[in-house]
């Protein structure tokens, strides 16, 4: 089961998303901190101010009338605050002392009771009586909701920015990624687009040059087997030509079954170095493979029984050239190192078609399992056989990742080997004419 997380751009929102909530939560307490500390300063400022203006104003206009809500109490007025304790809160605590420090030594502040209007009550050293002023409230009521809103949209544009970013990151990767699993399953891959930061364009510049000389050297390596294979059919035609002529029988079919088994390894040999795309039309794979099991039964009457095992339905469908080619190799395979029964069986899984060959033979030793496919490798003392050229099982992994699917090769826990092929539902539907288009059709799709 995919997860989102596991995705570059799933953990790429997460880094975005979690850094953006953590910045945001941070600025917010940053800036109450410091929206109380304005407040603070601002109060003590103010405060200082008019306690000044009162003094100036008692020396100078002494029989002119104080502005409102500033007035001058006597020292025995039975009303005086008491001198703040532990109970006060913090912030009226700094502020008291934040006044003390602006106003001289030896000054003494006090709050007003609470229930009434805020106000400071200053004695002075050379004060008469207490100088009663009013200051801001530390803590005005404020929506805190207009300040969440705001944040909320903030957050929300800066998360839309962030994740524009990151797709626009991560999608030269995705198709880089996409083009290594083509490459891998041995499909056509074209050319990626060299986009994105350097480190990536540098990355993919490698790739596409990776890519090229690797298809470079299999194109001549399928050229070079393909013009040996060609050259021997007309010396392997006149070599039958001259046998059939011969008056000894049992000479005769000796070298007729030599003939025909180095035509059999030079038709490997073209089959393994086709390297075009299936431009043949789809099949029903059930269908097919009833159809192949019929011609075979009734060319080699003697052969090793077939058992179908046929659950997939019409909605699987393959490449009828490819489809015959793989059957076609996979029963070679079975009947010439394997045990009867052999069995086909097609099926339906989460994670696509599957088409498995199977036989009840000795299989194939474990340490050998990962040989099994390469090219020109016989497994001799596991499968036996003789005047073979190794390319069977290549051939069928070959074609199964050129049609899309993915092969794999195995032993069963009752005993025999199996080549279970798995297509994707999407790749084996395509049109013959895309398939024909090869990777010049792909490079346009991209």
């Amino acid at each position: 089961m995919r997860r989102a997380i596991d995705t570059l751009f799933g953990r790429l929102v997460v880094i975005v998303i979690g850094m953006l909530v953590l910045s945001h939560v941070a600025w917010f307490a940053i800036i109450r901190f410091e929206r109380d500390n304005v407040q603070t300063r601002f109060a003590v400022e103010e405060a200082v101010f008019l306690v000044e203006a009162v003094r100036q104003h008692i020396t100078n206009t002494p029989d002119q009338p104080l502005p409102p809500r500033v007035r001058l109490v006597a020292l025995n007025r039975p009303d005086v605050p008491k001198q703040p304790d532990e109970d006060t809160p913090p912030p009226l605590q700094r502020f008291v002392e934040d006044l003390k420090d602006r106003l001289p030594d030896g000054t003494e502040v006090r709050l007003n009771e609470p229930g009434g209007p805020p106000s400071v009550w200053v004695h002075g050293a050379k004060d008469d009586g207490w100088i009663v002023v009013p200051v801001q409230p530390l803590r005005p009521p404020r929506s805190r909701d207009r300040m969440l809103v705001w944040l909320a949209l903030i957050f929300s544009t800066a998360v839309l920015a962030a994740l524009c970013g990151a797709w626009q990151l991560q999608y030269p990767l995705r198709a880089l990624a996409q083009a290594v699993g083509r490459f891998g399953r041995g499909q056509p891959t074209p050319p990626v687009p060299e986009r994105g930061p350097r480190e990536l364009r540098q990355l993919t510049h490698g790739f596409n040059q990776m890519v090229r000389e690797v298809s470079q050297t299999e194109n001549d390596r399928a050229v070079m087997l393909a013009g040996v294979a060609h050259d021997l059919k007309t010396p392997l035609a006149r070599l039958r030509l001259r046998a059939e002529m011969m008056d000894d029988e049992k000479m005769r079919d000796g070298v007729v079954r030599d003939v025909d088994s180095m035509a059999h390894i030079v038709d490997q040999f073209l089959v393994f170095a086709h390297d075009r795309p299936d431009g043949s039309e789809p099949v029903p794979v059930d269908e097919q493979c009833e159809r192949i099991v019929r011609a075979y039964r009734a060319v080699a009457p003697g052969a090793q029984p077939i058992r179908l095992k046929l659950e997939a339905g019409p909605a699987f469908v393959l490449p009828a050239a490819s489809l015959d080619r793989l059957l076609s190799n996979l029963l070679d395979n079975a009947h010439a190192y394997g045990a009867p029964p052999v069995v086909i069986e097609t099926r339906r899984e989460a994670k696509g078609w599957v088409l498995s060959v199977s036989d009840h033979g000795r299989g194939i030793a474990p340490e050998d399992l990962i040989k099994a496919s390469r090219p020109f490798v016989r497994l001799d003392p596991a499968r036996g056989g003789s005047g073979h050229s190794g390319l069977g099982l290549a051939i069928v992994e070959r074609l199964a990742r050129r049609a899309g699917g993915e092969c794999e090769i195995g032993n069963r826990a009752e005993g025999g080997l199996q080549v279970a092929m798995t297509f994707p539902f999407d790749t084996a539907t395509r049109p013959a004419q895309e398939r024909r288009a090869g990777p010049q059709h792909e490079e346009r799709a991209l």
